[in-house]
């Protein structure tokens, strides 16, 4: 494999999808989540693309794209892990049971009362601070947001727009959790963290299923199963919700789960390529435009699941996501326009390269893409951080790479 993709197969894949692994995903599991989600007033379905003309360039049967730019204004998916795991944390304070709550209830002055004075911590490369923000502002409670070494200012900007105590820190993204932890500790704050580790568990999963009733949206909107799900993987809460709900949905015909990583912080495709199998974490500065993706140590509830039933892991360059923003934003006849974001976009960079590069046939077959496939995308972020949009978009940051017939890469 040439050095603009890296691919690894998962060799420990299960042959058959057990449903206990995946339980907590069900239809009717997450129908509940999506049920609290709609009680918030600014909540609307966000809309399944199909990109036919890209379909016919790549000679595949499907390309299908959610695109998570319009999900409650805030430009990008996070949102719907912060709101349902928030809702869950204040329904167990309360006793009472989450599928009786609204979002209205929990703002009223009585349950208000009831609660006190919260605050609410995560760290954060953006878009799931500033969810979580959005959600304590909503609520009318405090939070606090710290973001790693190298965050966007803009990102930064808005968090703080949303009424948390928000600041840069100096260390990377699985530092800045830690830092949160103890900060939590000391105050008692409440820790809302996409991430698991042992001891802290129960919120990750709430997290995990948010994410997983955007998987239920797509369900009810595309005409027929997809075969391929290409997910970005950070930590891979989000990842794992969507894989779980589709794994969990067809059994008996899983699609093929790809996961897409930032080569400077490719955790899931690092522990693929080992022997053994085992979590393997990544740590340094992670420097990479894919801000969302610069986690170096799986959350290992969603290891559990994506170890399992993962087809294959993808390692590439910023180049590739920058690649899939301009083929988004400047789109085939025909097929509508996504603006999508550098942690949005390196799904479609990846596919486009696998399906339409030469030399890289191999990484296409052994992803068990033909013109058969029906692809399913999901653009996670808009332009979050418009000026770096512009950067790359307008002004061509991040140029293509281009392989010489020898396999060695050039910049052009």
């Amino acid at each position: 494999m040439s050095d603009v993709l890296k691919i690894e197969s998962n060799r420990r894949l299960y042959a058959n999808v057990d449903l206990t692994d995946v339980h907590e995903f069900s239809d009717s599991e997450i129908e509940k989540v999506l049920s609290f989600q709609k009680t918030h007033e600014a909540y609307k379905e966000t809309p399944l693309k199909s990109l036919d003309a890209m379909a016919e360039h790549l000679n595949v049967s499907k390309v299908y794209v959610k695109d998570e730019s319009y999900r409650f204004g805030l430009n990008a998916f996070k949102v719907m892990g912060g709101i349902y795991s928030i809702a869950c944390c204040l329904a167990e304070k309360l006793q009472f049971p989450i599928e009786k709550l609204s979002f209205d209830m929990l703002k009223t002055g009585e349950v208000k009362k009831e609660l006190g004075d919260l605050t609410f911590i995560s760290a954060t490369d953006g878009n799931h601070g500033r969810g979580i923000a959005w959600v304590a502002r909503e609520l009318g409670l405090k939070s606090v947001i710290r973001m790693p070494k190298g965050s966007s200012l803009k990102r930064l900007a808005a968090i703080r727009a949303e009424g948390a105590d928000a600041e840069i820190c100096d260390v990377n993204y699985d530092e800045t959790v830690r830092l949160c932890e103890q900060i939590a500790r000391k105050n008692d704050y409440l820790m809302i963290q996409d991430t698991a580790w042992p001891g802290y568990e129960k919120i990750p999963l709430w997290i995990m299923q948010g994410y997983a009733a955007i998987a239920k949206e797509i369900s009810e909107q595309i005409p027929e199963p997809p075969t391929h799900i290409f997910l970005q993987a950070g930590v891979g809460s989000y990842a794992g919700g969507i894989a779980a709900y589709f794994l969990h949905k067809y059994p008996d015909a899983p699609p093929k789960i790809v996961l897409v990583e930032p080569d400077q912080a490719d955790c899931y495709f690092q522990s693929f390529a080992r022997e053994d199998g085992a979590m393997q974490s990544v740590g340094g500065d992670m420097a990479t435009i894919m801000a969302g993706l610069a986690c170096g140590e799986p959350n290992h509830t969603a290891f559990e699941i994506l170890s399992r039933y993962t087809y294959g892991a993808v390692s590439c360059p910023d180049e590739v996501t920058a690649l899939g923003m301009r083929i988004y934003g400047n789109p085939l006849h025909g097929d509508p326009q996504v603006v999508s974001g550098e942690s949005g976009a390196v799904t479609m960079g990846v596919l486009y390269l696998l399906c339409s590069e030469e030399g890289l046939e191999n990484g296409k077959q052994e992803l068990g893409i033909n013109e058969s496939s029906r692809i399913l995308l999901i653009s996670t972020e808009g332009d979050t951080d418009p000026q770096s949009y512009r950067e790359i978009v307008w002004k061509g940051g991040y140029p293509n790479l281009k392989r010489d017939l020898r396999g060695e890469l050039n910049v052009g």
